[in-house]
Formats: C-alpha cells, structure tokens, sequence
C-alpha cells in the first residue's frame, strides 16, 4: 500500500474512556505518523492498528472487570471503540488508495449482525458489508480487497459479503438468515445516499416477505436451534446463547418485532410502540432487560476466562464465571449451585415470554385483536373461545379473583386435547400468585392429580408392531417406539404448571426445586426437570412407548393399584436435594404434608413416603449387591414386605434411572433389575424359600442332567462337571450358560489345557461375556482386569468361582466405550490374546495402562469435578462375605489398582460389581481371607481400608492437582455417596 520501513517514534497514548474522543485521538495519531513518515510501511501501519485494538480491547475489560460496566454496556462499549477503528482505516484505506473521487462515493460499509445490532462479544465475529454499483470498478474490487486483508492481519475475525443493493436483496430474498442479517445493517462509513437507497429497498422487500412469514420461518428455525442445543432450557451445562431461554432467544423476539412493527431501532425492549401490543407490564419488560443484561454478562465472563468465543457453560467454567459474578456460598448451597440456579431462572423467564410476545406479534400481523375470537368457536358452559384453534379464557374468567379457573383451564385443554394459547399461558403466568390460595381445595387437586395421571392413548400390540415396521432400526433389538407430540398429556400439564410457576404455588416445597442443578457429569437435567422427565418416561412406558428391555415393567404398570400414588412418588422423588442430610428421608418426610394436602387418602399418603424413602434401594441393590447372596435378598424382602410395593418400587427405579441420562439406561441393567425383581417377587409369593438353598441347587443340577442328555455328553463328563461346583456357583448363573461352562470345562479337561479363555456376545443383555478358566494363583483376576483394561473393555459385573478340582472359573461381563456389546470379532480376538499375555507375565500390565492414561487426556471439564475418595467396609450385608465398597474417580485400570491392593492384603475376591456414575465409579467386592472367612478384626479392617483408600487419592490428585483433605482454592462439589446419586 504504502512504501517505506521507518520505525515509528510516537508510542500511542492511552485513549479515552469516550469511544469518540478515543477515535479522534487515533485519528490524529495517524496523521502524525505519516507527516513525520510519508512513507509508512503497511507493517508499522499494521502495528499502529493492533496497538489502538489492544488498547480499546483492554480498556472495556478492565471497566467490565471493575464491574464499572454490566455485560450489556460492555458490549455496547466494544462496539462503539470497534467503530472508531473501523471508520479511520475506512478513511485511510479508500482515499489513500482510489484515485478517482467517483468510486470513492460509490461504496457504503455497512455493519451487520451482532455488530449492526452494537452488540459484540469480546471475540465476536464483525460481520461486515460493502454495498458497491451494480458494475464496481476493478480498482474498487481491488481496494475492498485489500481493506480485507489489513483486517485479518490485525487478526479480526470477520463475516463478510460484497453485493450491489440488487445482489443483496435477491440474497436476503432467497435466505431468510440473509436478511435476518440485514435487518441489523447499520451504515459505518461511505456513501449514505446508497446506504438509504438501500434501506428503502430492504423495507420494501420486507413488507413483500411479509412479517407473517418471517415469523414462521423464524419460529421453525428456533425449534430446529433447540433439538441441536437441547429442547429444555435446564441443562447442566447449557449453551448461553444458541440454547432454549438464551441470547438467541432474545435476539429473535427482536427481529419479529422489527418486521411487524417497522421500527428503525429495538433496544432493550424499550420502544414506544410495544405498547400497541397491550401485552407487557413495565414490571415484565424490566425482567426481560435484566434477563438480556445477566445473559450478556455471563458471555463476556465466559469469552474473557477461555480466552475465545465460547458461549457453553460448562462445569469448569460456572465456578469461576459465578465467583466473579459474585456468587458465593449460601446456607446448604455453594456459589456455583446459585449461580446456575440463577441462569436457569433467567432462561425460563427468557423462554416464557418470548413465546408470549411472539404470538402476539402473529396476531398483530394477522390483524386480529385480543378480545376479538374466532366466529362461531365458543365452548359451551366453559368460558372459554378458541383462537388460533388454541384455548383462550373469554374477558369474563378473571384468575385474579377466581384461581380455581386457572385449573380448570388445564382441566378443559385436558379434556379436549388442545394446547393452551400462549396468551393464556402469560395470563396464568401473570397471576401465578393467586395459585396459593387453592392449596387444599379440593377441586384444585383431583383436577392436579387428574393431569399428573395423564397418559397417552394406549398402543396395543398390534400398533406397536406395525411403527417397529416403518422404524428405520427395526432391526435393533432396543428399539425405541416414539410417542406423538407431547401436548396431549401429562408431560404438558407438568411443564405448564413448572413453568407458569403455579406448580410451586400448589406445593411451595417444589420451588426449591426449579432450577436447582447437580454439579456432577452424571445428571443431564435439572432437579425440577429431572422429575418431570421420569413422569413423562413412565407415561410412556405405560401407554406402550417402551424399550423392547422394558416390556416386562410394561406388563406391571397394568396392573397396579396405586397408580395415583405412583405418578406422584415418581414427580417427588428428588424433593430433598439440596436441603442437607439424606434426601429420601428428607422427601420422605416432605411428601406427607404436600400429599395430605392434596387431599390423598391417607394409603396413597403413607405409600408415597415409603417409595421417596427407598426410591434408591433396588437400584443399589442390583448394581452394587451379590444379588445370589441370600441375605440380600432376605433384607429386601424385610424392607418391602408386600408384592404391590415392589411393583410399584421397581417402576419408580426404572423411571428415575431413565430420567437421568440417555446414557444411564441398558439393556445389561435392565436385566439385573429385572432379576432382582424376580426374586424378591419368588420369596414375597410364598413360591420358594430363599432359605432352601440345597433344594434349589437340587433343581439347577436335576434340570442341567436333562439337557446334558439332549445334546448328548457322556455320562461320566457330566460327573465331573456336577462334581466341580459349590452351591454359590450353581446358583449365580441360568441354564444356558451353565451348558456354556460346562461344554469349555470339559473340552479343557480333555486336553488337559491350563488356560482356557471364550467370549461370548449376550446382545439381549447388553454385555459380552468373557470366562476364564485356569489354575487358581494369588491376583489373578487382577490380571485379568488390567488385560481387559487394556483392551479397552468396559467391567459391569464378575464372579468368581473356586472350583473343587482346584481351577479357578472367573465370568466376567464387559461393555465398550459406549455402554454398548463389546462384539467386534477382531477386539475379542485381541482382548483374548491380551489377557494370555498378561497370565502369562508376557506384557507390563501396569505400563501398558499408564500408557492408556497418558493418552487420556483428563480436561479442565473433568478436572473441575472433585470425586473425594471413599472406602467402606460393611459386615452385615452378608453372611459370609467383607463388602468392601470403593468409590472414586473413573478411570483406565481403575479396577486394577484396587484389585492389586486387595490381593496384596492377602483377600480373596468372590465376586464384583462395578457401576459409574458420570465421572465417579463404584466398585463393590465380595471378600474373604485367606481361610475363607468373613474378616472380623477392626484393625485389619482399618488397615485395608487405608491401603485401598491411599491409591485412590494418589489417582485423584494425579488428575485433579489437589491433594486428600486440602483446601484447594478451586471449587469442590462433594459427589454423595451412592444412594444419594440417582
């Protein structure tokens, strides 16, 4: 551009705290530099601009930082200094470089987007756009170029388009995202005659397009935003600005509105013809800028901590953003835990009045008025019109002095299976309070307890059989059968009432719920929306939307008897979180006022609290319990004491484990549940003793006879087979894989083989089985965990069975990465030689797993997650066997390292059970000593706890950095213990 490679003698001063001071300044720092160096080089130039952007950059930070600026301001503040260095390097660029003063006039530079709306973000994209003639110049194009240029090598990262005003409307025409741009386009330097021509043109076009149609579009593109960014705003780790109730949201009421109402400018929600509407208070409008204000300084906290664009909450980031916001701990909750709870209150006030603003928007484009209703759609004897084909309380229902009619609203729309028109929703929103004056009426509770019970029409076999054929993955055994749009049933009227607030007005106990969120990767949702979620999930599983794993809990939804009871146990289930102590008993004991006064009769009261009590039993019996332990079962039954119980404990589990995470759910858990189910069911009948256990290992070995003869092995194989196990080893597994263990015992026995190793994929249940049968020697199955390790396999569940001949018989069930049959013929091939080699001695086991790790990178995400170590040693879970239960952080060869220390302890292990939890696994061991006793001694038991727990914090500060029992400076969430987790 320029020639000439003097140093620069003037520094740059500091600027102005005034953008347009700050750019005169700049100007004339300009104009000194080139009267003292006619020849500025284009890299001092370059070093000039970058200095002057770092300066402006570094100033609105410091003010925001200072909290001298909002979020809101600081953007605005941005973009008023951005401007001024964009209108200096227009004017240096284009009359220093266009000789002719006619395609100096020929060109208007034109910001767009966030930047035309004078809203950035400190590593924003600029949007940018230069109007040129219909036919511009060569050396027009040339200079645009070169203005281009000069902006990436400051490195600004910019969105650009060149286009003549009929380029840009046949654009903006085509693409509605175009013209969402334009919408925003803002004149920065050049020829404003154009820039008006422009403008008239773009009204016109959007006067063509019509409001009513960009409204739709607009609508179909924000649904389509919600299902990539998550459909409900109370995800744990939410994306603040694409995301349900985030910036996005925001933005989009703000374009409708400019199409509608035409006007020039719509800042924060403040302009003179919103009032038209007669739709928003001052009261609401001033919520939705305190909204826009909190949402824009989250972003910025979040822009300046990563150092980039990033608009993700995720858990190592809301520490620090809610620490700098000012958020700290609380009674019962952190700062964290508040500030989330804070945002997600915010989105839910973004999300329920945008959709409000935005029908009234439609009505106003379709000219229609607010009390004038659809023709001849009255509903009779209700008060109640149609508009839009959506329910509407006529101006004769006041829910100010009659709240009553508010349910029964919700009773109608149940009724005759039409959705709520969003001006109702707002005038339910808007009186909310009066909701407080039905708790108790009795009314107002069979209709909450009528809408909570709500399912979907039934699909019977038959249909379900003919959406299996059009499902394009009919072949997988899991399928999943979706049900219709969820605005015909409970799931509706639960979000309705969530979201209205009335739900926490008829149990003020719930809105310590709403927004309250986990700090743990395990759950997905919020506590309010968690249990919403498990109503739905149980809905469907009623009604027929299942998974093929699930059709047995189906077959028990039909006929229970408590159903009302149910729905309720499942909707408060999680009640407690976050008032201190363990959180069944604390929802327990919640759930007998909020239940009695829903007038519930006093069974369906005292049900309730029994299920929120043990909502977590079966689960943590199934995953973390040798359920062919007799006295496992025997305690269950003690706690249940009554088949309808558990039932309707079993339905709970399997809802509430759904409702956490899509990938909580298996096939492998499905089948544990089930089987524990089963046999608590089997001594509740009074079908069989769980105490006559000689009489059911009479009937396992009578049956294996029968089938053994079937497919003819010899009599005398058969001998040696019955002969080899104890009673633990015949009944800890079903008819088929014993034939499975017997056919490879004997096939060893033959060739006198001193390992044998088989896989077998049990797709039904999820899960590989892999069995090993070899000579027993002291940390064998430790070996064998690091090989599977290794392998990258996935250990959900191990026995092992000392045999009589001596062998050892370890079973073990894997899964992969994704929670999913580990089957690929070629893994196995490999996880076969890989578990050889390391009985072997051939392979380093503990390096190879290092190796594993140090692959494995542990990010700030992850790290940012405290998992405390925790060991506990219980000896009255089983008669026979120490429990040793160990918790801690999830990791490659985790199972291993505990393993190795409980064989150096001189223990034998009987059986595993592994269960993860997000980041947080649970492992519990079945032990004894080495004399095949349960260990009694307290010192011992001390001793072996210690051991364990000293490499589970030597793994914990590896990754995290803080070591056992410090006071890092960093946020630490204290994961709950196991029965706290679902």
């Amino acid at each position: 551009m320029l020639t000439g490679l003097k140093k620069l003698k003037h520094p740059v001063t500091d600027i102005s705290s005034d953008p347009t001071q700050a750019t005169e300044m700049f100007r004339e720092q300009i104009r000194v530099a080139f009267r003292e160096n006619p020849n500025l080089s284009r890299d001092e130039l370059l070093q000039i601009f970058r200095r002057h952007l770092g300066r402006i950059q570094t100033q609105v930070r410091t003010d925001f930082e200072k909290n001298r600026l909002s979020g809101l301001q600081a953007s605005k503040q941005l973009t008023a200094y951005t401007d001024g260095l964009m209108v200096v390097l227009f004017d240096l660029i284009y009359h220093q470089s266009l000789k002719s003063d006619d395609d100096k006039n020929k060109i208007a530079f034109v910001a767009t987007g966030g930047y035309g709306r004078r809203c950035l973000a400190p590593f924003s994209d600029l949007d940018l756009l230069f109007i040129t003639p219909e036919n511009p110049s060569k050396e027009l194009l040339k200079t645009i170029e070169q203005h281009l240029y000069f902006l990436w090598d400051l490195g600004i990262k910019i969105g650009h388009a060149i286009r003549s005003i009929t380029q840009c409307l046949t654009a903006a025409k085509d693409d509605i995202t175009i013209l969402t741009a334009l919408l925003d386009a803002r004149l920065l330097r050049g020829n404003q005659k154009l820039f008006d021509r422009f403008t008239t043109n773009f009204v016109n076009l959007c006067e063509e397009i019509g409001a009513t149609r960009y409204i739709l579009e607009k609508s179909k593109e924000r649904e389509n935003r919600h299902k990539k960014f998550g459909e409900t705003p109370y995800l744990v780790e939410p994306n603040i600005k694409e995301g349900k109730g985030g910036l996005r949201d925001l933005q989009t009421i703000c374009w409708e509105y400019r199409i509608t109402l035409g006007s020039d400018q719509f800042s924060d929600f403040l302009t003179p013809k919103i009032s038209e509407l007669g739709l928003l208070t001052e009261q609401e409008i001033h919520r939705l800028q305190r909204a826009h204000n909190f949402l824009w300084t989250v972003r910025f906290q979040l822009h300046y901590i990563s150092g980039r664009a990033e608009d993700r909450l995720t858990f190592d980031m809301q520490p620090v953003v809610g620490g700098r916001i000012g958020y700290t701990k609380h009674g019962q909750q952190v700062g964290v835990e508040r500030f989330m709870r804070h945002y997600f209150l915010t989105a839910r006030e973004v999300m329920r009045l945008t959709y409000v603003i935005e029908s009234a928007l439609t009505l106003y484009t379709q000219k229609a008025k607010l009390n004038k209703f659809e023709s001849g759609k009255y509903i009779p004897h209700t008060g109640c019109t149609l508009l839009e084909g959506k329910i509407l309380p006529t101006a004769h229902i006041s829910f100010e002095k009659d709240p009553i009619e508010m349910m029964r609203l919700l009773k109608l729309a149940q009724t005759q299976k039409r959705a709520i028109h969003p001006l109702a929703v707002h005038q339910l929103i808007r009186w909310e309070r009066k909701a407080a004056q039905l708790r108790g009426d009795v009314e107002a509770s069979n209709i909450f307890l009528d809408l909570l019970c709500d399912t979907p029409t039934f699909l019977s076999p038959k249909a379900r059989y003919k959406l299996l054929q059009k499902n394009d993955h009919q072949e997988e055994k899991n399928t999943i059968i979706y049900p219709p749009p969820e605005d015909q049933y409970n799931t509706n009227w639960l979000h309705i009432l969530n979201e209205t607030g009335i739900l926490g007005q008829l149990m003020p106990e719930w809105r310590r719920m709403v927004g309250q969120m986990q700090f743990d990767t395990y759950h997905i949702f919020t506590v309010d929306q968690h249990s919403i979620e498990a109503v739905k999930l149980l809905a469907m599983l009623e009604a027929g939307y299942y998974q093929d794993d699930l059709q047995f809990a189906h077959k028990l939804l039909q006929g229970i008897q408590s159903k009302r009871a149910l729905y309720m146990a499942t909707l408060l289930h999680d009640m407690g979180k976050g008032r201190g102590g363990d959180h069944s008993e604390v929802g327990s004991e919640m759930a007998l006022s909020i239940c009695s006064r829903l007038n519930m009769t006093a069974e369906e009261t005292d049900t309730v609290s029994w299920l929120i009590l043990h909502h977590l039993l079966l689960s943590h019996t199934a995953f973390q319990r040798d359920i062919d332990d007799p006295k496992t079962i025997l305690d269950l039954v003690d706690t249940i004491q009554s088949p309808e119980r558990l039932r309707l404990l079993f339905l709970l589990t399997i809802s509430d484990m759904r409702a956490v995470n899509k990938k909580v759910w298996n096939a492998w858990k499905a089948t544990l549940l089930t089987e524990l189910y089963n046999r608590v069911a089997e001594v509740l009948e009074g079908s069989l003793a769980t105490q006559e256990r000689d009489t059911r290992v009479y009937r396992v070995k009578n049956n294996l006879t029968k089938q053994f003869s079937i497919i003819n092995i010899p009599n005398t194989d058969v001998d040696f087979f019955m002969h080899l196990g104890y009673a633990s080893y015949w009944l800890s597994f079903d008819e088929n894989t014993h034939i499975r263990h017997a056919q490879m015992i004997i096939e060893a026995h033959h060739k006198q083989a001193p390992l044998t190793i088989r896989t077998y994929p049990l797709p039904d249940r999820g899960v590989t089985e892999v069995t090993v049968y070899a000579a027993d020697h002291p940390g064998l199955f430790s070996k064998i965990s690091g090989a599977l390790a290794v392998a990258g396999a996935s250990i959900v569940d191990a026995r092992i069975h000392t045999l009589t001949n001596g062998m050892v018989l370890d079973t073990f069930w894997i899964q992969d990465a994704a929670q999913d049959v580990f089957d690929d013929p070629l893994r196995l091939e490999r996880t076969v030689e890989l578990i050889t080699s390391a009985l072997a001695g051939a392979i380093d086991i503990e390096q190879r797993l290092q190796d594993c790790n140090r692959n494995m990178l542990y990010g700030r995400r992850m790290r940012a997650i405290h998992v405390p170590p925790r060991v506990v040693i219980d000896n009255q879970a089983s008669n026979g066997f120490t429990v040793i239960e160990v918790n801690g952080r999830d990791r490659i060869g985790l199972l291993y390292d505990v393993t190795k220390t409980i064989r150096k302890q001189k223990l034998q292990i009987s059986s595993a059970h592994i269960t993860t939890y997000g980041i947080r696994a649970v492992d519990v061991f079945y032990v004894k000593d080495v004399f095949g006793l349960k260990i009694q001694d307290k010192k011992r038991l001390s001793i072996i706890r210690e051991a364990i727990l000293k490499v589970l914090e030597e793994i914990e500060e590896n990754i995290t950095g803080i070591q056992p029992n410090s006071t890092a400076s960093i946020i630490q969430m204290e994961i709950a213990p196991p029965k706290e987790e679902l």
